[in-house]
């Protein structure tokens, strides 16, 4: 280990599945802290299922869960309830984002949880809360996007479209790793130790704060536009002389007067009555894309990025998955690291957050209860107990 990682000392017993859990106990982990992944006998974690590609393995799976020690323990039996139970009274955290009401079931719900382990900081990740009409829905993350208004928003004006990642999950994850962090500091300064919730749909609906504010002050909600933007333009695509696309993102009036003057070589048309303000280009978007794409298509890529650089105007290219896998950014920061995992090594990125002398574990990606009898070991359960617990299934 080296030592400096802000969360070393930390110990997580996690009950998790798919994503929104395991992605926020994976960035503890990077922080240094020992993340006990709790799986069902057999078939463990169902993401490990979700596809092949990745040596044979997920890559949900692989993406989410380096770093951690995999137990599998079944939890409706008693003697794996009591091997958690065990666990929880060594632990500074508890995740879980079991099925609706099944965490109360096994008695692993904040109330409980903090009755008998009152220095415990309990996260649990549902989908619409764990009370109020919607407490017993499942929730996934195509429903929740479906349900907070965002597929509403993306894709075409003639055809809606789902987020091309799990965005509701991804975003309760980061609410749930920021919430630890959060209790834990919360504990260390005045020694209680919270418990809270987070709902995939309520991280999402507040990701689509902008949206609703906009809609709720004009009555109408943002138009679906595919690659520009609802309300900035000139904020899209645009193709070169070569057939290239480039997205041009001009943000305020100085930019687009500078877009005018070096960019289009017609520094009038930022005084057209039709495209003063921001409002006013957003309405007339269609004939300002027509004079931007006549102007794009008599320049090539290189000249057409040369003029946005110099006008200083953000532009990117419309990269394919594969383009970010090669960025020149990525690799000129040195951001790519080997993980193992049980079917050899893959590639893996640093985690974004980076603190200044903690190097981020990027530890393997454990098979399916691989760490099992260390941690029964542990406990203080000797050959013949745990020999016992395999047959009868519980681990």
């Amino acid at each position: 280990m080296i030592p400096g990682r802000p969360l070393e000392g930390i110990t997580v017993v996690s009950v998790e599945q798919a994503v929104a859990a395991p992605f926020a106990t994976r960035q503890l982990a990077d922080l240094g802290a020992r993340v006990i992944k709790v799986e069902r006998p057999g078939d463990g974690d169902f993401a490990r299922g979700y596809d092949e590609s990745i040596r044979g393995q997920s890559s949900y799976f692989v993406w989410l869960n380096r770093s951690k020690e995999s137990l599998t323990c079944d939890l409706k039996s008693p003697e794996g309830r009591d091997v958690v139970e065990q666990l929880l009274g060594r632990a500074d955290v508890f995740v879980q984002n079991l099925a609706p009401g099944a965490a109360a079931r096994l008695g692993l719900d904040a109330a409980s949880l903090q009755s008998r382990h009152p220095r415990l900081v309990v996260c649990g990740v549902t989908g619409f809360g764990s009370t109020g009409p919607w407490a017993d829905q499942k929730a996934y993350d195509l429903l929740v996007q479906c349900e907070a208004g965002l597929v509403s928003l993306t894709g075409t004006p003639e055809t809606p479209a789902k987020a091309g990642i799990s965005v509701a999950d991804i975003a309760a994850g980061m609410y749930a790793f920021s919430g630890v962090l959060t209790a834990l500091l919360q504990r260390a300064t005045t020694g209680v130790a919270p418990a809270f919730e987070v709902s995939l749909f309520e991280a999402l609906a507040e990701w689509m704060g902008s949206p609703m504010y906009y809609t709720a002050g004009l009555g109408r909600q943002p138009s679906r536009v595919g690659v520009e933007h609802a309300t900035i333009a000139p904020y899209g695509p645009y193709a070169t002389a070569e057939g290239d696309v480039v997205l041009v993102a001009v943000q305020n009036d100085r930019e687009w007067r500078a877009f005018c003057r070096t960019v289009l070589a017609a520094p009038e048309v930022a005084d057209d009555p039709r495209f003063v303000r921001g409002s006013d280009r957003v309405a007339h978007r269609g004939a300002l894309n027509d004079l931007i794409s006549a102007r794009f298509a008599a320049l090539g890529q290189e000249e057409c990025r040369r003029l946005l650089t110099e006008a200083d105007v953000a532009h990117a290219r419309i990269n394919q998955v594969q383009g970010l896998l090669d960025h020149e950014v990525l690799a000129g920061r040195d951001r790519w690291r080997q993980v193992q995992t049980p079917a050899g090594p893959v590639p893996a990125l640093l985690p974004p957050l980076a603190i200044d002398g903690a190097e981020p574990r990027m530890d393997p990606v454990p098979a399916v209860g691989e760490h099992t009898t260390d941690i029964l070991v542990a406990l203080g359960y000797d050959e013949d107990r745990i020999a016992e617990l395999r047959r009868t299934g519980v681990v």
